[in-house]
């Protein structure tokens, strides 16, 4: 197996090999055609991995899934590596819900796929499997989103790729997370959609739209009319001309496409003819690593 580059790999071996190899599919859509189980494990020779991005379990989807599994058992082998540190046991690379339920079921082994999987290659499956959740939320889905890009250098391009996505889509998610921590916990907690949401990211208070939104029960078409409106208010004749200081809606909705592509909050002044300014700004030295990275990546 060749040596693995320690430093920005790019895809490495491709998210797009990562997840034919694994082949996933939707839980709420078994797939079509089942793998082939490679080996069968005894149950308490496997363990989750702990690093695993997803931590709660729905007790009431486990129970149903256990009483499937009671049924006709588990049509969909785990993926599993052997574990790194213990010999004889092995660690899930895909599928701890099955594994959880089949402990509900009482199974005492259970269907698996062998892979040799690094510990960066573990967590890349992990996170996409996150995403193929038929419950993920759109703050959930654009937080592994990042996850992806952040921890592993990949690209929106190769994302979207990857997971058979368009590039806009993700583009879209991503810009959410530049919302103030209160709307994002409103969508988060399903009191806004992720078109509320998006059309609030242009507005110059998001807290208090999204603050109306929720208390008037408005339409996502009322949100877009309401942001634009406060960014450029009507009046009789032509809008009065801007303050210096004042962004467009163009230009804050490329701050957040550029916050949303490098993972950090950007900043542009636009001073016309004059030119401009953009400000990357960075909290540590990761991420300030991560910028060098990215301006030398087109040399």
């Amino acid at each position: 197996m060749a040596e693995k580059k320690p430093e920005r790999r790019g895809l490495g071996r491709g998210l797009s090999a990562l997840m034919a190899d694994v082949h996933l599919a939707p839980a709420a859509e078994p797939a079509a055609a089942p793998r082939r189980a490679e080996m069968f494990v005894p149950i308490e020779n496997i363990e989750p991995n702990p690093d695993q991005p997803r931590r709660d379990f729905e007790p009431e989807a486990l129970d149903e899934l256990a009483a499937s599994i009671r049924e006709k058992g588990v049509i969909q082998p785990l993926i599993v590596r052997r574990h790194p540190r213990k010999e004889g046991q092995y660690e899930i690379v895909a599928g701890e819900r099955r594994w959880r339920a089949s402990q509900l079921a009482q199974l005492h082994e259970l269907p698996v796929i062998l892979r040799e999987f690094t510990d960066n290659e573990v967590l890349e499956v992990a996170i996409i499997e996150n995403i193929q959740r038929a419950d993920l939320n759109p703050l959930e889905e654009a937080l592994s989103y990042r996850a992806l890009m952040d921890r592993f250098g990949h690209t929106q391009e190769k994302v979207a790729e990857a997971l058979s996505k368009s590039r806009s889509h993700i583009a879209n998610l991503l810009r959410l997370l530049n919302l103030p921590d209160e709307v994002q916990g409103m969508l988060r907690a399903g009191q806004l959609s992720a078109g509320h949401a998006r059309a609030m990211i242009t507005a110059p208070d998001p807290v208090k739209l999204a603050r109306d939104t929720v208390l008037k029960g408005l339409s996502v078409r009322d949100v877009e009319r309401l942001a634009k409106k406060s960014v450029t208010p009507p009046g009789e004749g032509a809008p009065k001309p801007r303050r210096p200081s004042e962004k467009d809606a163009d230009t804050r909705a490329l701050e957040g496409d550029l916050s949303a592509s490098v993972g950090m909050k950007v900043s542009i002044d636009h001073k016309g003819s004059e030119g401009g300014l953009v400000t990357i700004a960075y909290r540590d030295l990761d991420e300030l690593d991560r910028i060098c990275s990215l301006l030398s990546a087109g040399r």
